[in-house]
């Protein structure tokens, strides 16, 4: 069994929090994952930008960060795995989906499959793994029915 968390911790309402939480069961299940506990925290510029900073030495606003606990090898091993947290910065989300110009339930969509999937250990530093990585995100919001 997954169990995962949304959690909005900033002052704004999130209306679409019910069909992300539809749309990540749906990709737990495409992504054929079980046993697995992680996190979407939804948090202010401020926040986001503090933890870039503190984590990652870069001090500016981004969209999403994830903390892959698995990265960490000295973990209890168990019959779960601890996945992590993915933070999304919900006025970067709002933005971006103008920008964009698809509707603001995708761009959550895409910013929390994108943050799963760092916490499976996908990257994109590399072209090979974008091109993988990248691949397998448009895949399963198109599979879920979510296009630009």
């Amino acid at each position: 069994m997954n169990n995962f968390d949304v959690v909005n911790l900033t002052d704004d309402v999130i209306e679409e929090l019910e069909k992300l939480k539809n749309f990540i069961e749906f990709s737990v299940k495409y992504l054929k994952l079980s046993n697995t506990v992680f996190n979407i925290i939804f948090v202010s510029e401020e926040e986001i930008q503090k933890l870039n900073r503190e984590y990652r030495n870069i001090d500016r606003v981004t969209d999403v960060i994830s903390f892959a606990l698995e990265d960490d090898k000295s973990f209890i091993n168990t019959d779960f795995r601890v996945l992590g947290d993915i933070y999304i910065c919900l006025s970067k989300a709002h933005l971006q989906s103008i920008e964009y110009n698809h509707s603001f339930f995708r761009e959550i969509c895409f910013l929390s499959i994108h943050g799963l999937l760092h916490l499976l250990g996908y990257d994109h530093m590399k072209i090979e793994d974008e091109k993988i990585m990248f691949k397998l995100q448009e895949e399963i919001l198109d599979e879920y029915g979510i296009k630009r």
